[in-house]
């Protein structure tokens, strides 16, 4: 039977928008499914369906596909060429430091919130922890003076960016330029940008301007300037901004490439966590040799190093956080499956963190643009609209930040980038929306998010009655569990009298049977449930805790999402498309699906073969949807309403209106309505 011609614009009534013929036919360098980052992983093919069986089953899956770091780790530790490139740059650091030069970390969404990571829960706590100490206080006059402050971990759009993404910013190579310069990056610092995708335009625009002030002395500058990245360069060579970086020969290029990600395009999960590794390792070999100069054995012992950090054992030992992970699936099930109720019965999660609140912080604020979430709420917003909340101990607002970033926000100044932004952004569009993000990017941003478990913040949002409270702790942390006078305490007796649920997840040296005992000594935390994730070992930075953490934060909040029918397969559908790769990815998404269940044999059988839809159609589509107030107010994905409705018309071949896909998709879920006319996705 020969195809039949049916355009399904024409039958929808869309007439593409002028935002969508500009992105199809000049917007090509963003079209990016052919990266690998981009493409799906067999092994969590099936993921939404397994989850939805066996919630364990599907963590690990999850956990598997982190064993592709490890392999890369294997293959790393091989090749010496890449061991002396890394400790080239931990060289670098130390032979910066002792000139009086700055450590800069850049980069935008997941890679900027690992540049904060660097700086706020790695670096900072590492140097205060010991420095009001009096028996280090003569080793603090042989160093570098303030040298806490030395490393900057700065993302694109600055700290409000944490919260969620300023949209305009990423597509701008303009932006991180002019964050180098804000931020007073010169020659002689140190500086590592960083783009999962090796295509981020504010990554860059840092990296290239950052070159700029080297012009004369290329040789020197490999030594100061890393460009870390997660796909093939013969994939990014087709990229123009790509192969700018890729052919400047004064900048180190260190290539971590793992292959796909666990979600198709979720580069927050492996693509992040190796370079969080890697570059993390790095700055703990530079502390260790900047420390080394002035201390013997014993007393390198007491700040965590009983021996020289070697990135060969390092790399040769990831595969054991992957298996302290695996070692206890089970308890992260209940805690997946308890977290997932809490949101189908339609209440909230408040997760409440002391050292690892960075971490914690981070995990929840990139489930939004992910799955498709309202972010964090602001104090202004009297209803909650965000899942989850993230508390800590601190009395207000400011204190709560500073706990965050181990010092004060820093917002961008407006006018320093409005000038430049409104004369060199030369494309309408981006120019009009990076100058509303802005608007939102200042230091009185702080002003309007709170994160302190403080009266007030208690008297605003507190848990209630069905909510889950959620305690995540790192080793010496347990010792505060059963002290009366706690920030831990009280916030589990919080949780009591408002008679909401209560779950403790601690990462620890201790056993299993030790944390349960402590647990049953307090009437708050006995009935809670909890996850002791075993963890032991040389640790001097806090790198490896956080980093399992990071591990089992991403594969829960994942598996929760899947429960929601926030995944189909191992597909991102739920995506916030708010940038130009993430239009990219929802255009391509949408185009799959439906192509995907139009080659069905049981569609073919039922509704006769139709002709695929093109990326143009796709994308059209998809415009239409972002522009649609009616599509807006439902809060639904537009990648699943575009395949719903798109589906819906080409099945009954007439018009469907954007209201009736989004009631097919808020009655039945995408997976659901999929499955009906590809029964395959269910054994795939």
């Amino acid at each position: 039977m020969q195809e039949k011609a049916i355009s399904i614009l024409e039958l929808l009534r869309i007439k593409p928008s002028p935002r969508s013929l500009d992105y199809v036919k000049n917007k090509t360098q963003f079209h990016l499914h052919h990266l690998l980052t981009e493409q799906r992983h067999p092994l969590t093919w099936n993921l939404s369906q397994v989850v939805k069986g066996d919630t364990e089953k599907g963590l690990k899956l999850l956990f598997g596909v982190d064993e592709d770091i490890a392999r890369k780790l294997e293959s790393l530790a091989e090749d010496e060429a890449e061991i002396q490139k890394l400790e080239r740059a931990s060289q670098a650091i130390v032979q910066a430091l002792q000139k009086g030069n700055k450590i800069f970390f850049y980069g935008c969404g997941s890679t900027g919130r690992l540049a904060k990571f660097m700086e706020s829960s790695l670096w900072r706590p590492f140097w205060r922890r010991w420095k009001n100490k009096r028996q280090w206080k003569s080793l603090f006059s042989l160093l570098p003076p303030r040298i806490e402050d030395r490393l900057v971990g700065e993302m694109t759009g600055g700290d409000r960016a944490l919260i969620s993404a300023l949209e305009g910013f990423e597509d701008l190579q303009i932006i991180g330029r002019l964050q180098v310069d804000d931020r007073k990056i010169t020659r002689g610092d140190v500086v590592f940008c960083i783009t999962e995708g090796g295509e981020t335009s504010s990554v860059i625009g840092a990296i290239l301007a950052a070159a700029e002030k080297w012009k004369s002395d290329e040789a020197e500058a490999r030594n100061h300037l890393y460009f870390v990245y997660n796909n093939p360069d013969l994939v990014l060579e087709v990229l123009e901004r790509s192969r700018q970086v890729l052919a400047c020969p004064a900048i180190t290029k260190i290539n971590l490439t793992t292959g796909p990600q666990a979600i198709t395009g979720s580069t927050r999960m492996q693509a992040t966590t190796i370079e969080t590794f890697v570059l993390g390792l790095i700055l703990e070999r530079a502390v260790f040799k900047l420390l080394a100069s002035h201390l013997n054995r014993t007393q390198l012992a007491r700040l965590g190093f009983k021996e020289e950090p070697d990135f060969k054992k390092e790399f040769r030992s990831f595969s054991r956080l992957v298996s302290s992970l695996l070692s206890c699936s089970r308890e992260i099930a209940t805690l997946t499956d308890l977290e997932a109720r809490t949101y189908q019965r339609g209440k909230r999660t408040t997760y409440f963190a002391k050292r690892a609140l960075l971490t914690v912080f981070i995990d929840g604020a990139e489930r939004s643009p992910t799955f498709h979430l309202s972010p964090l709420d602001p104090v202004t917003e009297k209803k909650r609209h965000s899942l989850f909340q993230v508390w800590t101990e601190a009395r207000n607002h400011l204190e709560a930040w500073h706990r965050l970033l181990g010092r004060s926000f820093r917002g961008l100044d407006f006018n320093f980038y409005q000038p430049v932004l409104a004369r060199e952004v030369h494309d309408p569009y981006l120019r009009e929306v990076a100058l509303q993000s802005l608007l939102k990017a200042g230091k009185e941003q702080q002003n309007l998010y709170d994160f302190s478990f403080s009266q007030e913040n208690i008297q605003r949002r507190s848990p209630q009655d069905g909510d889950l409270g959620l305690m995540v702790g790192l080793n010496e942390e347990i010792k505060e569990l059963n002290q009366k006078d706690s920030c831990w305490q009280a916030f589990a007796r919080l949780c009591s009298e408002k008679k909401t649920s209560l779950a403790l997840v601690f990462m620890g040296d201790e056993s299993e049977e030790t944390f349960k005992r402590k647990i049953e000594k307090s009437s708050f935390l006995r009935r809670a449930k909890n996850v002791c994730v075993p963890f032991s070992g040389d640790d001097p930075l806090g790198l490896r805790e956080q980093l399992v953490l990071k591990m089992l934060l991403n594969a829960h909040s994942t598996a929760v999402m899947a429960l929601l029918g926030r995944v189909v397969g191992n597909t991102m559908t739920a995506v916030n498309p708010s940038n130009l790769k993430l239009i990219g990815r929802a255009t391509y998404l949408i185009m799959s699906h439906v192509n995907d269940t139009l080659s069905a044999g049981e569609w073919r059988e039922k509704h006769g073969p139709v002709k695929p839809i093109s990326y143009a159609e796709a994308n059209a589509l998809l415009f239409n949807c972002l522009e649609s107030p009616v599509c807006r107010a439902s809060e639904r994905s537009e990648v699943e309403l575009s395949i719903v409705r798109a589906l819906e018309s080409l099945r009954l071949k007439r018009f469907v209106s954007w209201e009736k896909a989004i009631r097919i998709v808020k009655e039945q879920g995408l997976e659901a309505y999929l499955c009906r006319y590809n029964p395959r996705l269910r054994s795939l």
